[in-house]
């Protein structure tokens, strides 16, 4: 495990160096009520041939809380701290639902450190004030635990949710054990983020991923945000919903390592 301090807050990550990496490493930035664990079976497909960073936002993992509530620029700073703790410059960057929105926000912020991004099961503008406000009223009223049903469906396809998959408990065990205010804080980020301007102006690769059972971020929302965005591709990935890094990690890591490759041809 690796601790790095920034801005206000003691950060989680870790690097795997590749001993014949090409092309610009790859940062993996993970969704709302998980950590950098949801990346673990897409990691072994790249690792041979790429650099690999992975790290817990705050409020999130073993990351310090700092102070809630967040901005998603607060969020992107506190990755672009890290990048540059780590010395890499035009890093592809692979954000997951809220990890898109930062993603975005970075590139707003420093777009001369992002060579390439893929947005996946994210979008220019995640749902509503309201609707992210009666998340947070609901979570500071029962605590995580009480809006643990209605993420799962969300997040996971009804196969992956039967009780025999014990690796289902595990990912509910993950929301359930995050700090809730931390979690709140980062509801707040979502809720005021809206990179509809911003998408249009991005002058970078990018591949758009939705899951086609994805209840949080659905794919017609993934494709208007592609359709935004000039040259940017779009895929789809059967029967999962919103974490296919988990539900298909052999796919996600497909798409995810055939868009990198394209940078190796420079």
């Amino acid at each position: 495990m690796q601790f790095v301090h920034i801005n206000d807050a003691v950060m989680h990550y870790d690097v795997a160096h590749a001993v014949d990496a090409a092309g610009p490493a790859i940062v993996f930035i993970n969704s709302l009520g998980t950590d950098k664990r949801i990346w673990d079976h897409v990691l072994p497909k790249l690792s041979n041939d790429f650099t690999l960073v992975t790290y817990d936002k705050r409020g999130h993992g073993l990351s310090d809380l700092g102070e809630p509530p967040y901005s998603i620029d607060l969020l992107a700073s506190d990755l672009s701290a890290l990048i540059d703790h780590l010395e890499l410059t035009e890093v592809v960057l692979v954000g997951l639902s809220v990890g898109g929105l930062i993603a975005q926000a970075l590139y707003a912020q420093r777009p001369e450190l992002v060579k390439g991004m893929v947005l996946s099961n994210t979008g220019h503008k995640i749902g509503t004030g309201e609707s992210w406000q009666a998340r947070m009223s609901a979570v500071e009223a029962g605590g995580i635990e009480s809006i643990l049903e209605p993420v799962m469906e969300r997040w996971f396809t009804p196969a992956y949710r039967a009780p025999e998959n014990v690796a289902y408990q595990g990912y509910c065990n993950m929301l359930q054990r995050q700090p809730a205010l931390g979690y709140i804080g980062t509801c707040a980020a979502i809720r005021d983020a809206d990179f509809t301007q911003l998408a249009g102006r991005i002058a970078v690769p990018v591949l758009c991923i939705a899951g086609a059972r994805d209840g949080s971020t659905p794919p017609d929302l993934v494709k208007s945000t592609a359709d935004l965005i000039a040259g940017a591709r779009y895929e789809v990935i059967e029967d999962v919903a919103h974490i296919p890094c988990v539900e298909a990690p052999a796919v996600h890591a497909a798409l995810i390592r055939g868009f990198v490759e394209q940078f190796d041809e420079e």
